[in-house]
């Protein structure tokens, strides 16, 4: 594959895009990023198309009421931005397994599938934990000059550092 056009973004355009747009949003809508709970409020409404009364009753949908709303908006622009992003850097492809993931850990997709599962399954129960998303915890209260916003972001770049160096580290064997 052409280096070239595998390229994507240049990363601090992308970071200087993403703290306007955070500023942005915070100064027009009074709302900073954030997405976990889009993600609940839709499996609330899916689940009020089979049992709309026990969604009703939910104390966590009492709260938090399965609508529309600012989140999902935003993490629907997410996804439209990340693919206008990966047509007009030209490294758009379809692939149900990742040329680094492929390298390391074969070409199964099922494999490849049920540990993204798991992964997203343990982030939510550890945002819903957390209440709410760390990394817009982090994203926000960094734009606000929160001290605790720089470390929570440190921490996540140090932590997936140290997963991503032992999931893909070179194999001696080979």
């Amino acid at each position: 594959m052409d280096a070239e056009k595998d390229k994507g973004w240049n990363p601090y355009l992308a970071g200087a895009l993403t703290g306007l747009v955070i500023i942005l949003s915070a100064w027009s809508a009074g709302q900073y990023f954030g997405s976990s709970t889009c993600f609940v409020r839709t499996a609330g409404m899916i689940e009020q198309l089979f049992s709309a009364e026990r969604v009703a009753g939910m104390d966590y949908f009492i709260r938090f009421v399965p609508q529309i709303d600012w989140q999902l908006m935003f993490v629907t622009g997410i996804l439209i931005g990340a693919f206008i992003s990966a047509i007009t850097s030209g490294s758009f492809r379809i692939t149900s397994v990742p040329d680094m993931w492929q390298s390391r850990f074969g070409p199964g997709a099922l494999k490849r599938g049920v540990v993204a599962f798991t992964g997203g399954v343990i982030l939510m129960v550890g945002a819903r934990l957390a209440g709410g998303c760390p990394s817009g915890y982090g994203l926000s209260a960094l734009v606000q000059l929160a001290v605790s916003g720089l470390v929570v972001l440190v921490c996540f770049f140090a932590g997936g550092i140290v997963v991503a160096k032992i999931l893909y580290r070179e194999d001696k064997r080979r």
